[in-house]
């Protein structure tokens, strides 16, 4: 534990040791080996899809912990092909992203219907596929914040996919369209026996406290409510960014929240604090919460990385999702840092607070 004491620095004591005072770690459906058979074989996900979650925990560095490791490349059509890979050209190349993730010790390889079919034959037997279906696509003018479907989920079940993922904006103006399409979409890949994941992102100006300069989409009251939203879609996994803040239902005076969320559900500003929020609206952790490793910053993304793995674990959530920060480098720097990330779930010593 001493390298991750390390690169937490001055916040290590206040991780590593922090005790939980809203929600109580003894009421949460934590992760762990049996995940699949204590708390998913409960739901009324068939055999087929329990088949594939199991494959997906069992692979890579993470194998049979109960946590996952995921590299997630699809912003080529989020952020554009060269404010993606400029940083490090080899990736161009989907068979380097897919390298990268298997190499890495990834449990699992995310990327676009082109990414992963440009290679399924060589790879879909060697890690498990998750075809992202929908995306914000930015190269139309003037930008719109929309997700849109860029394929079929037969056509992820036939490249060999043992997963699917898409995005909705929660909050947005499109966002009754965008759950109606990935409700029947999720629907479908259960049907074919595929593991479903949800990207659960605020999205509206108006979460933007414009006057004093604070940005409550990624709020933990906020981005819980997203996370209960996600779940009611089905999705087996839910995706969501790490809480910087809380307050978003006072700021906007908009929907209905209780004090209690924030005199007693989530007291005071911790980040685990504030991520168990976002697990408890997962259903308690009967939906697992993974949280995002956010953008490439340079020299601080190892410390990054693992401050949000730990804050992740020690909530109760299930992993990270690390993608900028890995495949903006060089081969054996990305691997170095996702198997930082996974040597923070691997480590016995960083406990459920």
């Amino acid at each position: 534990m001493s390298a991750i004491s390390d690169l937490l620095g001055a916040e290590a004591d206040a991780l590593l040791n922090y005790t939980a005072k809203g929600f109580n770690k003894e009421k949460l459906h934590l992760p762990g080996p049996d995940f699949i058979d204590r708390v998913a074989s409960q739901t009324d996900r068939s055999p087929a899809v329990l088949r594939n979650f199991q494959q997906l925990m069992n692979s890579g560095r993470l194998a049979g912990t109960g946590f996952v490791s995921i590299l997630p490349v699809d912003q080529g059509i989020e952020h554009s092909a060269g404010a993606s890979f400029a940083p490090e050209p080899s990736y161009f190349d989907p068979e380097n992203i897919i390298k990268l993730a298997i190499e890495g010790g990834c449990n699992c390889v995310c990327s676009t219907f082109g990414v992963l079919a440009a290679c399924a034959r060589k790879y879909a037997h060697k890690i498990p596929f998750m075809v992202k279906l929908n995306h914000n696509e930015f190269l139309s003018m003037p930008n719109k914040y929309d997700q849109t479907m860029f394929g079929r989920v037969k056509t992820a079940f036939d490249m060999g996919a043992a997963s699917v993922g898409a995005t909705v904006y929660w909050g947005s103006a499109e966002s009754a369209r965008q759950l109606q399409e990935v409700s029947e979409a999720f629907a479908q890949a259960h049907e074919l026996g595929m593991v479903t994941v949800l990207w659960c992102y605020t999205r509206n100006p108006l979460f933007v406290d414009k006057e004093n300069k604070k940005d409550y989409h990624t709020s933990a009251d906020l981005s819980g409510q997203a996370c209960h939203l996600g779940v009611t879609l089905k999705a087996d996994i839910i995706k969501q960014k790490l809480p910087t803040n809380n307050g978003g239902y006072n700021f906007t005076k908009h929907g209905k929240t209780h004090k209690d969320v924030y005199e007693k559900l989530n007291p005071g500003d911790h980040p685990i604090e504030m991520t168990r929020y976002q697990l408890a609206n997962c259903y308690m952790g009967r939906i697992p919460l993974i949280n995002s490793g956010g953008e490439s910053k340079g020299a601080n993304d190892f410390a990054d990385a693992v401050r949000t793995a730990v804050v992740n674990k020690r909530a109760g959530g299930m992993g990270l999702i690390s993608g900028r920060k890995a495949f903006q480098r060089p081969l054996k720097d990305g691997i170095k840092l996702l198997n930082l990330v996974q040597d923070v779930y691997l480590d016995k010593g960083i406990t459920v607070a």
